[in-house]
């Protein structure tokens, strides 16, 4: 037969209980606030692609603003960007439309704990980081191993000594970028796949902005343009 609780036990469980959940709910805010951080303000990433050297190295970390996804606001020129890899990396002229050159993206069937899980904490997600070259309206060209935007040549001294932009990339090498949307390459052109070969982003397939680089700590600081 189980002995009953006395009024002082009884208390005592109620006080543990209360702290329990009082426990459980803080943890629960503390880790929908990170979500909510996460997914609109920054973010932390790291580098796992060698496109972006010299400027970026693999295994560098960074911290990302999530802002311009947030407030849907374009990058701008020379802004370093994570975004979506697009479904089809590799476009041909027999299967694209050249004066709409934006990236393919295949919608998935997912339910909402799969979209959850996809797009905010990006699990299964493939993303790419380059430098934004073009901006809606703008006219790029790449040609005898440089960039011209709007007919002018473009300076790019974040570039290693002697890359040269090889226009045989990709079939996009001469194009106006459409609105709501960016061209955007690595600083590794010859290790690079991007907008040349895939065409431009979209805007809301864009994830974040490169605010710092924040290891390795003897290269803390803002990631030059």
């Amino acid at each position: 037969m189980m002995k009953k609780l006395d009024n002082n036990q009884i208390s005592r469980i109620k006080k543990i209980t209360k702290e329990i959940i009082g426990w459980i709910i803080c943890i629960v805010i503390a880790v929908i606030l990170a979500l909510l951080i996460k997914y609109f303000v920054l973010t932390p990433t790291v580098v796992k692609q060698e496109s972006m050297y010299p400027t970026l190295e693999e295994n560098q970390r960074l911290i990302l603003s999530r802002l311009g996804r947030t407030f849907k606001q374009l990058p701008k020129r020379g802004d370093i960007i994570t975004f979506e890899a697009p479904t089809v990396t590799y476009r041909t002229e027999e299967d694209t439309d050249i004066s709409n050159p934006v990236a393919i993206y295949e919608e998935e069937d997912r339910n909402i704990l799969e979209n959850f899980s996809y797009n905010v904490l990006e699990i299964g997600k493939t993303s790419y980081i380059k430098r934004v070259i073009g901006l809606p309206g703008d006219h790029v060209q790449i040609k005898n191993g440089k960039v011209y935007v709007n007919d002018e040549e473009l300076e790019e001294n974040y570039l290693q000594s002697g890359i040269v932009t090889d226009d045989a990339e990709g079939i996009f090498s001469d194009i106006i970028v459409p609105e709501n949307t960016v061209f955007a390459m690595g600083d590794n052109r010859n290790s690079s796949v991007d907008c040349r070969a895939f065409g431009c982003i979209p805007l809301e397939r864009i994830e974040g902005k490169v605010l710092i680089r924040f290891w390795p700590l003897n290269e803390f600081g803002k990631v030059k343009k």
